[in-house]
């Protein structure tokens, strides 16, 4: 299941080639990765995926990827708006916004709630949960759920995994960061801190 940092891609935003960056995500300590890139035509989504789980292998990491074709994996990560039923590959989550999203999950595995903070990749989609409503949805959810949506600093990442959160879905912060690394090291570190105090 899905959990701590959550990359997700988007070569647009990347400030190297995806695989790179991917990589120096990996590095920093991620180990679920989802690969969006949709407006690619499918033989390329593949060899990408390929590219991405060979990365992955390496650390034991599991990469999903976005929509219904698991491009030759076990794991996709379905929109809101369908399909419904979801298939039944080994590991299906499901984009949810609010409380009617939530109760139509059935056999998923897991969920996203976005967005919790305001989002420069999706400007104007909201309005931001915040850690309060991310904590309200969390509570009537079935699944385990993955907090999305302007998830930049390690306070960010503390507050979504004391609302509940099972793990934190970042795009921008580690597509756009100076050193990839670096940067999912100290998100996932305060992950590793957040989830170890409120075991105490």
């Amino acid at each position: 299941m899905p959990w701590g940092v959550v990359l997700l891609t988007d070569r647009q935003v990347a400030r190297g080639p995806l695989d790179r960056v991917v990589a120096a995500a990996v590095a920093g300590g991620v180990r679920w990765v989802v690969l969006r890139e949709k407006d690619l035509p499918r033989a390329e989504r593949v060899a990408l995926a390929a590219d991405l789980r060979g990365i992955l292998a390496d650390v034991g990491g599991t990469l999903i990827v976005a929509g219904p074709d698991p491009l030759d994996g076990a794991a996709v990560h379905l929109a809101a708006a369908g399909p419904y039923p979801p298939p039944t590959h080994p590991l299906v989550g499901r984009s949810c916004h609010d409380q009617t999203e939530l109760h139509r999950l059935t056999t998923e595995h897991y969920a996203t709630l976005s967005p919790v903070y305001p989002t420069r990749t999706k400007p104007g989609y909201g309005p931001p949960l915040g850690p309060n409503g991310l904590h309200r949805l969390i509570e009537v959810s079935t699944v385990p759920t993955l907090a999305l949506g302007g998830i930049e600093t390690p306070e960010h990442v503390t507050a979504c995994v004391e609302a509940g959160a099972t793990g934190v879905a970042v795009l921008g912060a580690l597509m756009r960061a100076e050193n990839p690394i670096e940067t999912a090291a100290t998100l996932t570190r305060a992950f590793h801190i957040a989830t170890t105090e409120g075991e105490t």
